[in-house]
């Protein structure tokens, strides 16, 4: 078959995409992934087919509106506030979004289309070349239960609310997406739809829906339909990469350090970040690999037992790390369980809270700690605890053992051969 995957975010939303990619083409199938233009290199380089899409969503983070929303976000309810207020902001930027989608398809004629919620002209696509579409994620956010809250939401125990807290997610979308996908359908000479809804077709019936979760993190509701399927991480291996000489001889030097990684969160203040992170390391006489990513943190001077990297596979790093300090991206927290290392988690917006949460549930972190309330102080208090304390240490490993056994990619292939 000749798939579309069409993703957008990140490179935390597009990686597990990639990975998705390549484990479809290894099953003989043509591949075309549509994201970003910033990540053609990194698609390209897998042996995908590459679609471009604008920058300008992810350009909005690099706004004083986009720092804001970052500094003062948390939790899936404020964040589809500032959904809400920037509504006519990224209105162009989604409309152009949804012109690129149509123009990958134009390009590549797929049999099927793979798509995330961001991309949400994929099922729109599909109906009018008349193919299959499959909706995929790396938060399972879309597909109500009774068993718990939506991301974000508050768990009072009862039924009624978990449910509702999905609808009032999947309404909040309607409310920023609705009107391009009306303008849309009626200039593609597609009929009215009866509601906004990405999880069935225009004809009700319910697309396949894949979630891109252990359930040994989080098992599936008992609740999901059929149709829901939390298939398991996906994960990219770098298992031939070959760390530069500044790199390798640093971790050689002494015993394992600590990875400090924001990805490509940094809030208003990077320096303030970057110079806690420092504090804390040098206050606990710990070694810390710091990351500096895609407009991550900014440290100035570094003291020898501080090494500082523009990034490094996860899965070849995070092994050789005593602990993993991160932000809580769906991804990073993936390959730091994997990893089987203790974390702290430090969350910017979106579900990366939530994240956190899970990961103190599990015993393998402390209770998270908002970027923005981020102290040297609590900092080193995180991490004298998470690399001393054997019950996290063993929390962390068997829980990671549980993941290395999983195997998410050939269960998502196996739901998309069957669509």
């Amino acid at each position: 078959m000749r798939i579309l995957i069409l993703t957008y975010g990140s490179r935390g939303d597009v990686q597990p995409f990639v990975a998705l990619g390549r484990a479809l083409v290894a099953r003989g199938h043509e591949v075309t992934l549509g994201t970003a233009r910033r990540f053609e290199t990194f698609v390209r380089e897998a042996g995908l087919g590459f679609a471009p899409m604008s920058d300008a969503m992810l350009n909005l983070l690099d706004t004083e509106a986009g720092r804001d929303m970052m500094e003062s976000t948390q939790g899936v309810l404020q964040s589809l506030k500032w959904t809400v207020m920037l509504t006519r902001t990224v209105g162009p930027a989604q409309a152009e979004l949804i012109g690129d989608s149509w123009a990958a398809a134009e390009a590549v004629d797929p049999d099927l289309i793979v798509f995330h919620p961001k991309t949400y002209a994929g099922p729109h696509i599909a109906e009018k070349r008349g193919i299959p579409a499959v909706l995929a994620m790396l938060v399972p956010m879309m597909v109500p239960t009774g068993e718990r809250p939506n991301v974000g939401f508050p768990d009072t125990g009862w039924q009624w609310w978990n449910r509702f807290s999905y609808r009032f997610v999947n309404r909040t979308m309607a409310f920023s997406a609705g009107r391009h996908v009306r303008e849309m359908r009626a200039e593609r000479g597609l009929p009215k739809q009866r509601r906004f809804d990405l999880l069935r077709d225009s004809r009700g019936r319910m697309l396949p829906v894949l979630n891109a979760v252990s359930p040994s993190v989080l098992p599936a509701p008992r609740d999901w339909p059929d149709e829901a399927v939390m298939t398991g991480y996906w994960f990219t291996d770098h298992g031939d990469w070959t760390p530069p000489d500044e790199l390798a001889a640093f971790l050689e030097a002494g015993p394992p350090p600590v990875y400090v990684g924001f990805g490509s969160m940094a809030g208003r203040s990077p320096g303030r970040l970057a110079k806690a992170v420092i504090e804390a390391l040098t206050r606990t006489g710990m070694r810390g690999i710091i990351a500096t990513g895609w407009g991550g943190l900014k440290p100035a001077d570094l003291p020898d037992t501080i090494h500082k990297i523009e990034g490094a596979p996860h899965d070849w790093l995070f092994p050789r790390m005593a602990a993993i300090v991160h932000h809580g991206g769906a991804g990073t927290t993936a390959a730091a369980i994997r990893a089987g290392k203790p974390q702290v988690v430090v969350p910017f917006f979106g579900d990366q809270p939530f994240w956190g949460k899970i990961m103190a549930q599990h015993g393998v972190a402390p209770d998270p700690i908002a970027q923005k309330s981020l102290t040297a102080d609590n900092l080193a208090e995180a991490l004298r605890r998470v690399t001393g304390d054997p019950a996290m240490a063993q929390a962390a490993e068997a829980l990671g053992a549980a993941v290395r056994q999983e195997d998410g990619l050939k269960r998502a292939v196996e739901v998309i051969e069957a669509a």
